[in-house]
């Protein structure tokens, strides 16, 4: 690629942009693939599945949310982008497809699929930037740390048993922690807090759709499971109370700090500041998400069978992380959080003794009815006030 062509690529160039159907098209990719991670958990609902589940979820999570950063500070309309994004389509369906043997036979497909995504793009971000030593820098660093990781990746698809989930352990520390520190790169330094801020209003739109998208996870899961399984008037009432669970997931996630968070970035003296916290953030939101689809899952196949242990935990467990994740999104807005979400992640934790002496249904239910109290909590309290404004960061 020649200068001419790289010129104007970085968004250093110009002002804000809006998420693009490209990258909608790119986040049905990811549906599947967390779709097929609730199902990991919901086959193995137990320590080992339960740790494997989490490491593959992370693996996911972070080829969307390095891509979202990385092609965030270019504009994603110019072609190198656009072929960057098929590059990392077609690597996550190569992913997606090996999810169900990760930990088995397909273990170097899933751990090289990675790699390839996240080296291979900041490559091609490279090829596409030739000549342009500033605005590689970015890119340059994700190659680096990238690199890195790729080490244990790729020894942990040539190993079995507990190794392969310690290196894999260690390739994920040293991914979100690469990030979290800003990428420091030996000779080109940190990743610029500017350049965070550059991207926040895009990225601010890409985490709401992403969350959107990832509640059809909850959707497919469960109409498969009623779909692949005899209709009978109680599985019925299963799907139901799983649907009312979706709507209040995206219900209380669109409540005011949802609504505003793009409103939050700009009143922000630190509008970076949300983009490097919003991965971590929506992680939890989203793993949430995972977790109540694969209870779900359960509850739907099994309605009258009493609850064991970590089917509990799983149900139960589902709606609190959703709600951890989503009061430190509450105070990344509002600098405060609201009562009713810490009540009820006390009710989801009390309650789970309680329910491994009732059906799976009932459990079901439980999870139905703490959200519900929250959506409810929350519409009284915004009932005749204003609009709350998101409070300046410091």
């Amino acid at each position: 690629m020649t200068i001419d062509r790289a010129v104007g690529l970085s968004r250093e160039d110009e002002g804000p942009q809006r998420a693009t159907l490209l990258e909608l098209f790119l986040d049905l990719v990811f549906v599947a693939a967390l779709a097929l991670t609730s199902r990991t958990l919901a086959q193995r609902l137990d320590w080992v599945g339960a740790f494997q589940t989490v490491l593959l979820l992370m693996a996911i999570w972070w080829v969307w949310s390095a891509t979202a950063l990385a092609t965030d500070l270019y504009h994603t309309q110019r072609p190198p982008i656009f072929v960057t994004t098929l590059w990392v389509m077609l690597g996550t369906i190569l992913l997606t497809g090996s999810l169900p043997g990760a930990f088995a036979e397909h273990a170097l497909l899933f751990a090289g699929a990675y790699v390839a995504i996240q080296v291979g793009r900041g490559i091609f971000l490279v090829a596409a930037l030739h000549g342009r030593g500033a605005a590689q820098l970015p890119a340059r660093r994700f190659i680096f740390w990238f690199g890195v990781s790729a080490v244990p990746w790729l020894a942990g698809g040539l190993v079995a048993g507990p190794a392969r989930g310690l290196l894999w352990t260690a390739a994920l520390a040293v991914d979100y922690g690469a990030a979290w520190l800003r990428y420091p790169t030996p000779r080109l330094g940190r990743l610029p807090m500017r350049q965070y801020a550059v991207a926040a209003d895009h990225l601010a739109e890409r985490y709401q759709q992403f969350f959107t998208l990832a509640l059809g996870d909850l959707i497919l899961v469960t109409t498969l499971a009623f779909a692949d399984n005899n209709v009978t008037p109680i599985r019925t009432v299963a799907l139901l109370v799983g649907f009312a669970a979706t709507v209040l997931l995206w219900q209380i996630y669109v409540h005011r700090a949802g609504a505003l968070l793009q409103a939050a970035i700009e009143a922000s003296r630190d509008p970076g500041g949300f983009v490097r916290s919003a991965p971590y953030t929506h992680l939890l939101m989203v793993a949430g998400v995972v977790a109540t689809a694969a209870g779900f899952e359960v509850v739907i196949i099994h309605p009258t069978e009493q609850t064991p242990p970590w089917l509990a935990g799983v149900i139960l467990g589902g709606p609190a992380l959703f709600l951890a994740g989503r009061a430190r999104f509450e105070y990344e807005v509002f600098s405060r959080v609201s009562p009713s979400r810490l009540v009820a992640l006390l009710v989801l934790v009390v309650a789970g003794p309680a329910l491994l002496l009732t059906p799976a249904l009932v459990a079901g239910l439980a999870a139905a009815l703490v959200l519900a109290g929250v959506a409810v909590s929350d519409g009284i309290r915004a009932y005749g006030n204003p609009p709350e404004p998101p409070a300046p960061s410091v």
